[in-house]
């Protein structure tokens, strides 16, 4: 009698270790999806910060051009024409 409870107890704690285990590798998986996401997304949000500062310390170039020859802006003609 003793021997069937020790052995229906061990068949037991093999099923929930091994449910625990698979629990684990899927946990683990998903951890590493996270982890090379929030990589990425750390890399593009440096990439746009850097264009955005490089836009904020650059004049806008087409815009100057256009004011030069006298193009139309925002609705208005220079001046000029």
């Amino acid at each position: 009698m003793m021997q069937e409870q020790v052995a229906g107890r061990l068949a037991q704690l093999r099923t929930e270790f091994e449910a625990g285990h698979s629990k684990l590798t899927q946990l683990e998986a998903q951890e590493t999806f996270l982890r090379e996401r929030l990589l990425m997304l750390k890399g593009a949000i440096q990439v746009l910060e850097e264009l955005q500062a490089e836009d904020s310390t650059t004049p806008d170039e087409p815009q100057e051009q256009a004011q030069a020859n006298g193009e139309v802006r925002a609705g208005h003609r220079s001046e000029g024409h």
